[in-house]
């Protein structure tokens, strides 16, 4: 069976390198299974219907509504303004305040696509007109966006728990650090790179000026900086679960975007509606399909004969991660994150707790492996997106994204794999 598997994976990367849609790539893999591998398709199917009724995954619609109203309603643009008083007038700080304010939408999230979609028309003119190459600005925040995929709460995050009944607010915690150690490296690597780009800075306010625009800013981006305050707040306080958290998101939005930043008006959140909705509809048949394909490997056992074929070959745990990270990242260049995680974790996590990785620690290395998938192609979404709205050739976009990647993306990689605190210690912590 781990051959028929194999032939069924080589098939579904082979659909999507196509670039066929998502249903026909798992549909492909599904056909291999089930006429080579004799499996009977329709208590698969009936498992997967079942699975997308879990009250869990209601989280990922309310999350990706709340972020698609918060990009058009002013809320990202408050966020901006505010976190730009502070470092805004140094050489590298515009950089520093794209990067700072993705952590702060992926946030509110949970998405990465959100992150590119609120910041990029409004910062990436702003960037070019203060003298950075405009094709490095749409990088920089394309990678920077990766940072809703790891700042909690994540969707990918809450695939995972969900997929290997693990506590989703463990897995928050453990793609926290992660999340903020990119996020440090993303703005030390810019300030540096800024030393070469003739850039025009604004003054800084001084004194009293200084402290009353501060204090204006502040006021005015209150409501928004509240709003991952109450997220995050009430999960980790135990009042919320994460789904009554994204509910609480859309609830707290909608007066916020209509009546504070007054972005919203009917025109637009029906245009926040049809986008999330449009995202959500991809979402629930990527799992759907990909559910039943990792359902079919579980059932035939597919995953102890892969731990027993890897386990034939070497049994040293630090070559076992770095393979294990190599191949998260080949498959996180072909299918979205959320796929990956379906598909591959159910796969290696019997692996992952043979060599004394915990579940919590895993859902770290994947996390950060898998989001960097969405800058690296082929399947690279988030970079096409940022490319699209900065309205640069992609072919211009990839040299400084791979830079910003090797330099502020791929040391964390590696530490969140071989360092176990920088992903354990806040779950330990909380007691998981």
């Amino acid at each position: 069976m781990v051959e028929i598997a194999l032939i069924a994976v080589a098939v579904l990367v082979v659909l999507l390198t196509l670039g066929l849609p998502l249903p026909y790539c798992f549909g492909g893999g599904l056909m291999v299974m089930y006429f080579l591998g004799d499996v009977i398709m329709k208590g698969n199917m009936l498992w997967g219907f079942q699975q997308l009724g879990n009250p869990v995954l209601l989280a990922i619609p309310l999350f990706v509504l709340a972020g698609t109203i918060m990009s058009v309603s002013g809320i990202a643009a408050s966020l901006l303004n505010f976190v730009n008083i502070f470092v805004g007038h140094l050489r590298g700080g515009l950089g520093v305040v794209a990067t700072i304010s993705c952590a702060l939408i992926g946030a509110i999230s949970g998405s990465g696509l959100t992150g590119v979609a609120a910041i990029g028309p409004l910062l990436i003119p702003e960037m070019e007109k203060q003298g950075y190459p405009r094709e490095y600005a749409t990088a920089l925040i394309a990678n920077a966006s990766l940072l809703g995929l790891l700042i909690p709460p994540s969707v990918t995050m809450i695939v995972y728990g969900w997929v290997t009944d693990t506590s989703i607010l463990a897995c928050f915690l453990a793609t926290l650090g992660p999340g903020l150690l990119i996020m440090f490296n993303f703005s030390v690597v810019n300030v540096w790179l800024a030393r070469k780009f003739p850039l025009v800075l604004d003054e800084r306010p001084k004194g009293k000026e200084f402290v009353a625009e501060a204090t204006n800013r502040g006021f005015k981006a209150t409501p928004a900086l509240l709003m991952p305050v109450i997220i995050l707040g009430g999960i980790y306080g135990g009042i919320m679960t994460p789904t009554e958290a994204a509910a609480v998101a859309v609830i707290y939005a909608l007066p916020v975007g209509f009546l504070i930043y007054k972005g919203l008006d009917l025109k637009t959140f029906l245009f926040a509606g049809k986008e999330a909705s449009t995202a959500v509809g991809a979402i629930m048949l990527m799992i759907l399909f990909s559910m039943i394909l990792s359902q079919m490997f579980v059932v035939e056992s597919v995953p102890q004969a892969l731990v027993e074929a890897i386990f034939s070959i070497t049994e040293d745990k630090v070559v076992l991660l770095i393979l294990i990270n190599v191949l998260l990242f080949l498959v996180g260049m072909v299918v979205n994150d959320v796929t990956a995680i379906i598909l591959i974790a159910p796969l290696l996590l019997p692996l992952m707790e043979a060599i004394g990785i915990s579940p919590i620690q895993f859902a770290a290395i994947m996390g950060v492996n898998t989001a960097m998938g969405g800058v690296t192609p082929p399947y690279a979404s988030i970079l096409y997106l940022g490319a699209r709205i900065g309205k640069v050739q992609v072919t211009k976009v990839i040299k400084p994204a791979m830079l910003l990647i090797i330099t502020g993306y791929l040391p964390v990689v590696f530490l969140t794999s071989f360092w176990d605190d920088l992903s354990m210690y806040l779950p330990n912590y909380f007691g998981y």
